[in-house]
């Protein structure tokens, strides 16, 4: 069994929920013709209760909450999930999917200037960089299309969300822990989605789904939303918002790894480029910081 340091279980964390949640890319067509919003319900709902029965099995279950986890929670389920499923929709229907994932893919810059802030510290003018490099990696891999100003301003509304689903979990995840402060913000989005879900498609929210769009409905419960979110929750504490968001930039190389692997796709030489420089990226921001020397005695 591997010694690992706890930085290193926390990187390891990272980059697999990034990378799992990369995946959406190749597993999405077979949602197409599904309800938006349904779908999401669904997928949420599944993974609330496959998560409640994690918290169960390994003796963490429902605790009272107090006031403000309830708002810090309702808050992280509104903007995270719900908020950030409905934006990014909307701004693909004003501007090109690779504009709006490079606005998106920002996100490590958010968190590097405001995850230092939530946890009451000033900024790293190292991890800054490195979240610099990581995003210049993530838009080479992803291009930068055309949009109009309404589908800009939605996806920088959908950047704001992301940079939500980490901060606002900080406060909470010190006494709830990861499990929990996934359990419960997945089951938050549930209602939230079905009220979005009944104003865009009135009784046509969800249907019987046909057995590939089943299957994807099911990775998306348990690996996307189960397993990514424990993993991710569990190394925000270890890393840090401002490590732990470098880590976004493994979200296009899942991408990349689920179209080959599905044969929906082929990497292209900005793909391979792009993954170079988000390594360069997390070089440089995972580099244990310099010890200052004791002046030597003459």
């Amino acid at each position: 069994m591997l010694n690992l340091t706890n930085v290193q279980r926390g990187a390891l964390g990272a980059a697999t929920a990034m990378f799992l949640v990369g995946t959406l890319t190749g597993v999405s067509p077979a949602l197409h013709d599904y309800p938006v919003y349904g779908g999401q319900a669904v997928r949420y709902l599944f993974g609330a209760l496959l998560l409640l029965v994690v918290a169960q099995v390994s003796g963490k279950g429902l605790i009272r909450l107090t006031r403000r986890e309830v708002l810090y929670l309702a808050a992280l389920a509104l903007t995270g999930l719900t908020a950030f499923n409905v934006l990014i929709v909307e701004s693909t229907r004003s501007a090109d999917p690779a504009t709006v994932g490079t606005v998106v893919a920002a996100v490590p810059i958010v968190l590097a200037l405001l995850g230092p802030v939530m946890e009451r510290r000033k900024p790293a003018p190292r991890v800054l960089l490195a979240s610099v490099v990581v995003v210049v990696g993530v838009a080479v891999t992803s291009g930068f299309g055309g949009g109009s100003a309404l589908g800009l301003l939605l996806a920088f509304g959908a950047l704001a969300c992301e940079a939500g689903f980490s901060l606002l979990a900080l406060p909470v995840l010190g006494r709830l822990g990861a499990i929990r402060v996934s359990a419960y913000s997945a089951a938050l989005a549930v209602p939230q989605l079905v009220v979005v879900g009944l104003v865009v498609d009135g009784p046509d929210l969800v249907r019987v789904p046909t057995a590939a769009e089943a299957l994807a409905l099911g990775y998306l419960a348990v690996v996307v939303t189960v397993f990514a979110f424990l993993c991710w929750y569990s190394s925000l504490p270890r890393l840090g918002a401002d490590k732990a968001g470098l880590f976004s930039g493994f979200l296009p190389v899942g991408a990349v790894v689920s179209t080959v692997v599905l044969g929906t796709g082929q990497p292209r030489t900005a793909d391979l480029v792009g993954a170079c420089l988000v390594l360069v990226g997390l070089a440089i921001g995972l580099r244990p910081a310099r010890s200052r020397r004791e002046p030597v005695p003459v």
